[in-house]
């Protein structure tokens, strides 16, 4: 039993994690090219959508691999270790970098971009009615810079996303202190 809940812990945190992490690290630089314009506008503002969908969903799927490595840890009997301790506090401030950092300043950078963006480079459609980021007292700019400030943090706060699962990784592989021979 042990060892098909490992291979189904590491397996789900490859392909959930994963990508999590490079959707985190491409956001910044798509969202920067999206919100200065350009003539990719219609192409950026639909990769940063994207991107911002991908960290999204794989977050929350993302949640079985804590509640996977909790079960595998209960059937090895390694649920005091210290490294397991260590791992679980990195993991709850991967989380919660990612809840309360990167997701909040990736969709603002998504509101910023409004729906005008993404229709921009769409052929119009006789009838639909036409989107307009912002107002007239300047609203969408405000938003758009708040965006940007955002952006200055955002590849930070994503690295210290990523670098928290990497000594996460590295912790359940060398396991230190670990009594289980493995």
């Amino acid at each position: 039993m042990a060892k098909f809940l490992l291979s189904l812990h590491v397996l789900v945190s490859v392909l959930f994690i994963g990508p999590v992490a490079v959707a985190v690290s491409m956001f910044p630089a798509r969202a920067r090219a999206a919100l200065a314009g350009g003539p990719d506008l219609a192409s950026e503002t639909g990769s940063v959508r994207v991107l911002h969908r991908i960290t999204q969903v794989y977050a929350m799927l993302g949640l079985a691999v804590p509640v996977l490595g909790i079960g595998l840890a209960q059937v090895m009997g390694v649920l005091g270790q210290p490294w397991l301790i260590v791992s679980m506090v990195l993991t709850a401030l991967a989380a919660l970098s990612l809840l309360l950092f990167v997701l909040p300043a990736q969709q603002a950078a998504v509101d910023a971009l409004g729906p005008a963006a993404a229709a921009e480079g769409a052929p119009a459609v006789e009838g639909a009615p036409v989107a307009v980021a912002g107002t007239a007292d300047g609203a969408g700019d405000q938003e758009r810079a708040r965006a940007v400030q955002g952006l200055r943090l955002l590849p930070m706060t994503a690295g210290v996303f990523n670098l928290l699962w990497a000594v996460v990784v590295v912790l359940m592989v060398i396991r230190p202190g670990s009594s289980t021979g493995v």
